[in-house]
């Protein structure tokens, strides 16, 4: 585990949005994964710090969390994977303090999740790390829903065209019924995915721990929360509105940079982004 200070590379940190309750002071980032579809990039780099326009996309995230009033994040990596506290160093430059946790095994999202108990201690978020969304208010949202409802959990959603990359929800309402883990397409119960956006109570550790290994024998996030719903706990879903894009692949990547360069006023791109184009994964959302 290692905090390293580094000359700020950009001064502009987006202040948390002023007018809302932030009751969630704590963010959970899995940063663990081995980027293995982003090769040869990764090879030399982890993925969460390829960049999406002049940031790496890891530092939307933290953006994020600090516009939704997060102040103390942590990081799950995996051993050796030393360039993402080398770059990112306390957070002090992003307004944030960062604690770096290892995830010894790659053995699912839930897992990596669990890698974080021991210093998660009330209501916290999740967003995976190598995930694009715009606008960054999208966590702020999700936030004052699950404080609005209070249920144990709450399920960042949008509907997806490929069911199979996503852990797809059966709604009832606001509720979530159930939930399935990249189901094929003929028996999913929903196209209502999970974009990889959660706020949890800290419940889910003890689900977690009860969780059987399932989808390529990983302990998945999905299953934790079925387990929740299977013993009659809140679980709920809001849909997230704007653009998501898992970087994933070396076709997102370059989707979310598009999106971003466009946004941003430059318009010298080749290429052009679909306005509905989703996941792998992207969506824009009315």
């Amino acid at each position: 585990m290692s905090n390293h200070d580094h000359a700020p590379i950009r001064q502009y940190i987006p202040r948390p949005l002023r007018g809302r309750s932030m009751p969630v002071r704590q963010g959970l980032i899995p940063a663990a994964g081995s980027g293995s579809r982003l090769g040869p990039f990764t090879n030399a780099i982890p993925k969460e710090l390829l960049p999406v326009g002049e940031k790496a996309v890891i530092e939307h995230v933290v953006e994020a969390m600090h516009l939704a009033g997060i102040t103390d994040i942590v990081i799950v990596v995996s051993p050796h994977k030393h360039g993402l506290s080398d770059y990112l160093g306390s957070g002090k430059r992003f307004g944030v303090d960062f604690t770096y946790v290892v995830q010894d095994e790659r053995l699912g999202l839930a897992n990596a999740v669990a890698a974080g108990e021991h210093v998660i201690d009330g209501t916290f978020a999740v967003v995976l790390g190598d995930n694009f969304f715009s606008p960054q208010t999208f966590l702020a949202d999700l936030i004052d829903y699950h404080a609005a409802h209070h249920p144990e959990t709450t399920v960042g959603v949008a509907r997806v065209e490929d069911v199979t990359r996503h852990g797809i929800i059966l709604p009832d309402g606001d509720r979530v019924v159930d939930m399935v883990e990249k189901p094929q397409p003929a028996v999913a119960p929903s196209d209502l995915g999970a974009l990889g956006a959660y706020v949890f109570e800290t419940g889910i550790f003890d689900a977690i721990a009860r969780t059987k290994p399932g989808y390529k024998g990983e302990y998945q996030l999905t299953d934790a929360i079925r387990l929740e719903i299977g013993e009659g706990r809140d679980v709920r879903y809001r849909v997230i509105d704007g653009i998501h894009i898992d970087v994933g692949t070396p076709r997102d990547l370059m989707r979310a940079n598009e999106w971003y360069l466009r946004e941003n006023g430059h318009t010298e791109t080749e290429h052009h982004l679909p306005a509905s184009y989703i996941s792998g994964s992207a969506k824009e959302s009315k």
